[in-house]
């Protein structure tokens, strides 16, 4: 699948950690690409995955390799995403996933909210995109 829209995330810090981006989201929970852009629409990040590990380009240098998604949306963001888990939330498929709470009640027009519980700190992650 693929996806494109804007995510908003607040991790429970203190100071609370806010980041918002525009993003576009392809492939699947085995491989793929995510691209998050700043204010402007230049392209701040891209972020791929495959079975063999994660890759995170930043525009300005080599891509720095992770072993997996987790500590590198750790890195980029301050908190591990669900982005495999994403994938299926997109389709509008309340897959459970450990430590987090999804409302797909607005998913026809294009909206999530997931909650991260544990472990700490507290995630709130909100995705708007064109159904």
């Amino acid at each position: 699948g693929s996806w494109s829209g804007r995510l908003a995330l607040t991790v429970a810090v203190d100071p609370p950690q806010r980041w918002s981006a525009a993003f576009e989201l392809e492939g699947d929970a085995e491989r793929g690409v995510l691209r998050l852009f700043g204010p402007l629409g230049n392209l701040a990040a891209e972020v791929r995955w495959s079975p063999q590990g994660a890759w995170l380009e930043r525009g300005d240098g080599p891509a720095q390799y992770y072993p997996d998604l987790a500590t590198l949306t750790t890195d980029l963001t301050g908190t591990a995403l669900p982005v495999a888990t994403l994938f299926d939330w997109l389709a509008g498929r309340p897959t459970p996933l450990s430590g987090w709470e999804v409302d797909l009640g607005n998913h026809a027009s294009g909206r999530l909210h997931a909650r991260r519980l544990t472990p700490a700190p507290p995630a709130d992650l909100r995705l708007l995109w064109q159904p």
